[in-house]
């Protein structure tokens, strides 16, 4: 038993260290929530063209019987998908589009060789 009470004794202070970190860790995870500096800032007004053009395609099909596999395909191919078409496809981050955005490993690198003074 005593071997026990000692053990325990020695992990007290232990125990009581790993509580105050997991304090500090959800005090400072609160604190200092993700900042999306880079990301584009919407105006909530935006999207009501597109959703309202995407509903008037979704009463047409709702009326209509099921669509075939030519005419499916064909909505699909015009852009990204058959539901969205082409909407805001230039808004869309991608890699042909992108330019001289940086990939995260580039980021990294620049990130590192900045603490090592490379």
């Amino acid at each position: 038993m005593k071997m026990i009470t000692s053990v325990l004794s020695i992990l007290r202070p232990v125990r009581f260290l790993l509580v105050a970190f997991t304090c500090a860790l959800v005090l400072f995870s609160n604190a200092f929530p993700a900042f999306a500096i880079d990301s584009y800032q919407s105006n909530p007004t935006e999207g009501t063209t597109q959703l309202l053009d995407i509903q008037r395609k979704t009463d047409e099909a709702a009326k209509e019987p099921p669509e075939g596999l030519k005419k499916t395909q064909k909505e699909a191919n015009e852009g990204l998908n058959e539901v969205q078409g082409a909407a805001d496809i230039d808004k869309q981050k991608r890699p042909e589009n992108s330019g001289d955005a940086k990939s995260v490993e580039e980021k990294a690198n620049n990130f590192l060789d900045k603490i090592t003074g490379k």
